[in-house]
């Protein structure tokens, strides 16, 4: 490790929303609202976020594979004990965007929010 590191005010995890660019599965739609929304959230509990875009493939159930955009916010925290209200925005976006799930990464494993 660089030694100017040393001691250093650290943070620890990560904490990382999907956000779709779709409604209804593969209907595209702009995220932009959806995106700066998530990242206020992430703001208020972490200090910060960062977006970042990204293509997405996955398995749809009912349609097959399906390719989309969709847009990472990202957060770095000290503490991840109070994850609910991104939680709750996730499974309000599955609901408003009529998702099959939604995904939110936390240090590096993926949960599907079905």
């Amino acid at each position: 490790m660089n030694k100017r590191l040393v001691g250093m005010f650290t943070l620890s995890h990560k904490v990382a929303a999907y956000i779709p660019a779709t409604i209804n599965v593969n209907e595209e739609i702009d995220n932009t609202p959806y995106v700066e929304e998530m990242a206020s959230i992430m703001s208020k509990e972490f200090g910060g976020a960062t977006s970042t875009p990204a293509n997405g493939f996955w398995m749809s159930e009912s349609m097959g594979l399906i390719k989309e955009k969709t847009t990472i916010v990202f957060a770095y925290a000290e503490s991840i004990e109070n994850l609910d209200p991104i939680v709750d925005y996730l499974l309000k976006l599955k609901e408003e965007l009529n998702q099959e799930a939604m995904a939110i990464e936390i240090d590096g494993k993926m949960y599907f929010l079905k």
